[in-house]
């Protein structure tokens, strides 16, 4: 079985949690993308290697959740997911950032542009067109009940209707990964 993870904004392939999946789930093949930083990059290349892959589940935190939230046709879980990064991110503005841990590339930091931040809204506009009711069923929203960064349940339910909720906040620890993240990635693969 496969899984690709979608890592979130400033974030990496190198992710702990991506670290703390591959240890806990040895049946799964799990694959850990760099996503690229302007989304008229990353979601042609998400969804390209989607296609390839053909993953038994697709998971993705913050903006990964967001991402993951347009694959369309495959078992996806968006946790906290960041659907509107132009619009209500604390951490999505112009300038040069430095990623959380370094890139497969060995990149160390990224530069988001006006065009970026463009792109970024552009791509919202549309991420919920298309929605199947065959994905209706196939996604499911993970949502932290003490996340302070982002609060997307009201829009997740809006176009789908599976919602878990965790103790915790933004970012998944240890035991939200084992005790709820882990159970449903086994009940959706």
């Amino acid at each position: 079985m496969k899984l690709i993870y979608f890592h979130g904004f400033g974030s990496s392939a190198a992710s702990g949690t991506i670290q703390t999946l591959r240890m806990n789930l040895p049946d799964f093949e799990v694959i850990a993308p760099d996503i690229p930083v302007d989304p008229a990059e990353a979601l042609p290349f998400l969804k390209d290697l989607c296609s390839k892959e053909q993953p038994s589940v697709i998971v993705g935190t913050s903006m990964g959740g967001m991402y993951a939230q347009q694959m369309f046709g495959f078992n996806r879980i968006c946790v906290n997911p960041a659907f509107f990064m132009s619009k209500e991110s604390k951490v999505l503005k112009v300038g040069t950032f430095e990623f959380f841990k370094p890139r497969f590339d060995g990149q160390k930091s990224f530069v988001i542009t006006e065009e970026i931040m463009q792109n970024y809204a552009e791509m919202e506009a549309h991420q919920f067109d298309g929605i199947t009711m065959a994905d209706r069923e196939k996604v499911w929203g993970m949502f932290g009940n003490n996340d302070t960064q982002v609060n997307c349940e009201r829009v997740f339910l809006e176009h789908y209707h599976n919602v878990i909720h965790f103790a915790g906040g933004h970012r998944l620890d240890d035991v939200a990964i084992n005790e709820v993240l882990i159970p449903l990635i086994h009940l959706l693969a």
